[in-house]
């Protein structure tokens, strides 16, 4: 069998030239570094993305500083390091295509310092190997998928917000309740849930309208999310007049304390209410409790129904007030009461 002629040098010197010509000309944004990571090739496609110009990066292996403000590898770099275990540290999406020679893909926000604006990019970077099996170059490429990320987000926040509040609707609540637990469970600390409940909320519909409730409601959303403070927490409408708030890695006595400033800002609001059985102004009840779930406790199911009988035992013993689940019978019996548990409603459960 007749041998295959090998290409002349200049053969290999047209079509290498002929290759980076097609690459500049790329609608999709491109580079490529070299096995020391200095930038070879930025095409202008790259520039018009990055508003970086080629002159800036080529030789250089400073091509991090178009898309991001402190130095941090780019995808390129970590295929041309081959190092697939630090893809988790710097992308929020991400995957390695094996070591064949397929490279990674992944995806994130960019800063994008010379824009003056984020991206969100989806990446993907292969490494070009010589006959010897050689690194001889990596080669990125990047797709501007904004747009499409931006819209994802805001149907994610349609489909967990509350359309009259603003607050996190039942469904976020209930996945933030399982995940919170689950993360109380590993740490051995405590985890507080509030029932805020809107005192005599039917005979203030009844009296001042559905549209004034609506704002009423809005208001009190108002103050209870300005309670939810720390990136954990969160507020959100449970059902009609009744708000919830999860606070983890807090006890009960500052759970109460954080619950006594949302009632005592709800009364500063002056929200008149006038209704007969009523008072002047709108008020609120409060159940508060606190656990550390122990291996026994497989899901929330107790800090809800120990929440509930807090909020049930504060509307019998008078509204306008908190009510800690740990001292419902003390708060009976200072007030001369039957000190007997409290009938509750049906139990409320985790989905």
């Amino acid at each position: 069998m007749a041998k295959r002629a090998k290409p002349s040098a200049k053969a290999v010197d047209i079509a290498d030239s002929y290759a980076v010509r097609l690459m500049q000309h790329l609608v999709v944004p491109t580079f490529v570094i070299d096995p020391r990571r200095r930038v070879v090739i930025w095409n202008r496609a790259c520039e018009r993305l990055t508003g970086v110009a080629a002159a800036e990066v080529i030789g250089t292996t400073k091509h991090w500083q178009a898309f991001y403000e402190t130095r941090r590898p780019c995808l390129a770099d970590l295929v041309a390091l081959d190092r697939p275990e630090q893809l988790p540290e710097y992308y929020s999406e991400y995957a390695a295509r094996g070591h064949n020679g397929l490279g990674f893909s992944a995806e994130n926000w960019c800063v994008m310092p010379k824009l003056g604006s984020q991206l969100y990019l989806a990446i993907d970077a292969g490494p070009i190997h010589d006959e010897a099996g050689h690194l001889i170059a990596v080669v990125e490429t990047l797709r501007d998928l904004t747009d499409q990320k931006r819209a994802e987000t805001a149907l994610k926040e349609l489909a967990t917000k509350d359309g009259l509040t603003g607050l996190s609707n039942r469904r976020a609540f209930d996945q933030m309740l399982m995940t919170e637990w689950a993360r109380a469970q590993r740490t051995q600390k405590p985890m507080a849930l509030l029932f805020v409940d809107v005192d005599h909320f039917k005979l203030f519909n009844d009296r001042h309208g559905h549209q004034s409730g609506d704002e009423c409601l809005r208001a009190v959303a108002d103050v209870v999310s300005r309670h939810a403070v720390r990136p954990l927490d969160l507020a959100s409408r449970y059902g009609g007049e009744e708000f919830a708030l999860i606070l983890p890695d807090l006890d009960c006595d500052s759970a109460c304390a954080i619950a006594d400033d949302i009632r005592r800002a709800v009364m500063a609001l002056a929200i008149a209410h006038g209704a007969v059985g009523a008072g002047e102004h709108v008020t609120l009840s409060v159940g508060v409790a606190s656990h550390i779930p122990g291996e026994a406790d497989g899901n929330p199911d107790r800090l809800l129904g120990a929440a509930d009988e807090a909020l049930y035992a504060a509307k019998r013993l008078g509204r306008n007030r908190v009510i800690c689940a740990e001292r419902i019978l003390a708060e009976f019996a200072g007030l001369g009461r039957e000190a007997a548990p409290v009938p509750g409603r049906m139990a409320r459960k985790s989905a």
